[in-house]
């Protein structure tokens, strides 16, 4: 039986998540995995998107945070998506000890533009501030212990010089990196490297609306040090792999769960 219960993680109608809850397990506490969705960060798609994903988590005996956050067109941009994604993730910390939630092992599972999120936000440390003063690198709120990439948009510099879904990059960053640079920096995933959590960048063989390079590029740059995320490729397209019939999801299922050991 799976319990479903919505908290807010501020007063803005798109900041809230959804926790899906499985019977708890004998040892008297469970991982969770936030689910970040998709979108291109635009306001026309919500966590709508996520909530198959995190119901089918549960259903195999996973908690799962289905997430949502401001968007570009709600209120969203830089830097309030961005924040969005941080707070959601630290909500966690106070519905632990009521849920019985295990804060060492807090895993995402992004898809496309959640990815991007996903795997930002598991670089929180290593990243400057987002307040307008440049603040220091994060050093507080909930650690994610790994992160599962579903077509992400982990290189933003790239994705900006496709012009990815007509410009969705500038959309969020509020201009092109010509105007923003440091913004740029901030925003990209790539900034963060090396990472001392797994991510692993699952890619589609048939997407075409997230480039394959996106999560090459992240997979060979973070060859560097840290650890190393790892490129696993799967049958379908961008859609399939938040289809939770496909197999191509049903991998993203399994790293998840291997990922909370």
């Amino acid at each position: 039986m799976v319990q479903r219960l919505k908290y807010s993680y501020g007063a803005d109608p798109s900041q809230w998540g959804e926790l899906f809850l499985p019977d708890l397990p004998a040892a008297g506490q469970r991982g969770v995995v936030v689910v970040i969705h998709g979108g291109y960060w635009r306001s026309t798609y919500g966590a709508e998107l996520g909530e198959p994903l995190a119901l089918d988590l549960a259903e195999h005996g996973m908690a799962a945070w289905n997430l949502e956050y401001r968007r570009a067109g709600n209120g969203g941009g830089w830097p309030a998506t961005f924040q969005d994604v941080l707070a959601g993730i630290d909500k966690l910390a106070d519905l632990a000890g009521q849920h019985s939630l295990d804060l060492g092992k807090v895993v995402a599972l992004g898809h496309s533009a959640g990815g991007h999120l996903a795997v930002w936000a598991a670089g929180r440390g290593r990243l400057a501030g987002l307040g307008p003063g440049g603040e220091p690198a994060d050093t507080g709120g909930v650690r994610l212990a790994g992160v599962v990439s579903q077509s992400g948009v982990l290189n933003v510099a790239e994705a900006e010089r496709l012009n990815l879904s007509n410009g969705a990059v500038a959309n969020l960053l509020g201009g092109p990196s010509s105007e923003f640079p440091r913004r740029y920096r901030r925003a990209d995933p790539m900034a963060a490297l090396p990472l001392d959590v797994p991510v692993y960048a699952v890619h589609a063989e048939a997407d075409d609306d997230v480039p394959l390079a996106m999560s090459a590029l992240y997979v060979d740059a973070s060859g560097a040090g840290g650890v190393n995320a790892q490129l696993v490729m799967v049958p379908g397209d961008h859609f399939d792999l938040i289809n939770p019939e496909s197999p191509a999801y049903e991998v993203c299922r399994e790293l998840v769960a291997r990922l909370l050991g």
